[in-house]
């Protein structure tokens, strides 16, 4: 997964929404360590300073914990990695019928659109 940013909003949010989405996905598996905050930052072509300040938002989220001397690792903790995983569903589902309504569908319409292409 590549990292992309858009500059309608500031670097670390993104970095945020993209890191929750490789955890929710397994990308970044459940207990795993992740990379270095220079790693990353590199990976990303990001400042560590702006990786570090995405990291500490998801350690605050508690999808990430540090270990004092072994580094950051992915919470195991299940049941959070779903609540993050439904919340980041409920903000793309609720942006699409956004956008549909926009193009002058109703809920209705859009629903009957999706059932239609699968």
């Amino acid at each position: 997964m590549q990292w992309e940013f858009r500059d309608d909003r500031p670097i670390y949010t993104q970095l945020i929404e993209q890191i929750q989405l490789r955890i929710v996905s397994g990308m970044y598996p459940s207990g795993s360590k992740l990379p270095s905050v220079r790693d990353l930052a590199s990976e990303a072509s990001v400042n560590p300073n702006t990786m570090q300040k995405a990291l500490a938002e998801l350690e605050r989220l508690e999808l990430v914990y540090s270990q004092r001397t072994s580094g950051r690792f992915i919470t195991e903790n299940q049941q959070r990695i779903s609540q993050i995983k439904e919340q980041l569903a409920d903000e793309k589902t609720e942006t699409f019928f956004l956008q549909m309504q926009q193009l002058g569908y109703s809920k209705s319409e859009t629903i009957e659109r999706i059932t239609q292409s699968n």
